[in-house]
């Protein structure tokens, strides 16, 4: 098998602008290469890079014409269904974490707390926002999945 890990998860923007801002000022992404493509009808598009450097994130305007798995959600309040259930980034300070993406706008959906998973136990602390572009996103502390 020649992976080697994953490049990126691309994400579709309700305001391009302000979603950008929410993962530089909130999580500390830094926005990378930016481009357009009007043959698939994107006007805006955003390599979003992690502070680690190795974690990215596509951004694409509202209007892209892009396959996707489900379907866009008609209201702010609706749940959409498909491949992608939430984004996880692992952080030093959870607490920090939370409380930071709720100051830039995210809306809470689980507190932080700590969790034991699975035989043998596998403890750890995390905690989930809705941004408000409306992606669930989770931050967890480091934890080594390979036990």
């Amino acid at each position: 098998m020649n992976i080697k890990g994953l490049a990126h998860v691309a994400i579709q923007a309700t305001d391009y602008d302000a979603t950008i801002r929410f993962y530089i000022e909130a999580l500390g992404f830094k926005r990378g290469h930016y481009w357009s493509l009007p043959s698939y009808q994107i006007k805006e598009a955003s390599m979003l890079v992690s502070p680690d450097g190795r974690t990215c994130l596509e951004l694409f305007d509202h209007d892209a014409v892009i396959p996707a798995q489900g379907r866009k959600a008609r209201t702010e309040d609706e749940v959409t269904h498909g491949a992608l259930l939430h984004l996880a980034f692992y952080v030093e300070d959870v607490d920090l974490a939370f409380q930071t993406a709720l100051a830039h706008g995210a809306k809470p959906y689980a507190e932080p707390a700590n969790l034991v998973l699975g035989e043998p136990p596998l403890p750890i602390r995390n905690a989930l926002v809705h941004s408000p572009n409306g992606e669930v996103i989770e931050f967890i502390q480091d934890v080594d999945f390979n036990r």
